[in-house]
């Protein structure tokens, strides 16, 4: 017989902190040496020296940075999305809501933690 552990509820830090993995997930296979997306695979066909290789990274870093931020802020009511600003409830498959301060982890997380 098998079965199938209940999943636990996220609160929202770990909903937080997932996006950050995913962040660092996209980072991570952008630039490595043997991507398997479009987009890794455009940035190794630019042939980047050392330098090059490493503004590339910074400019990732950033843009990626920014839109999950700017996700979490518009879900959270403290920033717009496509130019509406408003709080959203978010509640997992079994209707639990997610609860507390989007805004303070994703700052922990994004801004704050060594990148």
């Amino acid at each position: 017989t098998v079965t199938c552990k209940p999943k636990k509820q996220m609160n929202t830090e770990e909903f937080v902190k997932a996006f950050y993995t995913e962040k660092q997930d996209f980072l991570k296979e952008y630039l490595s040496e043997n991507p398997e997306t479009e987009v890794g695979q455009l940035i190794k066909s630019l042939n980047l020296t050392n330098e090059q290789s490493i503004i590339m990274e910074k400019v990732m870093h950033s843009t990626l940075t920014d839109v999950f931020y700017s996700i979490l802020l518009g879900l959270d009511g403290c920033a717009s999305i496509g130019g509406t600003q408003e709080m959203y409830e978010l509640k997992d498959e079994n209707g639990n809501q997610l609860t507390g301060e989007i805004e303070g982890y994703a700052y922990e997380y994004f801004h704050e933690s060594n990148q």
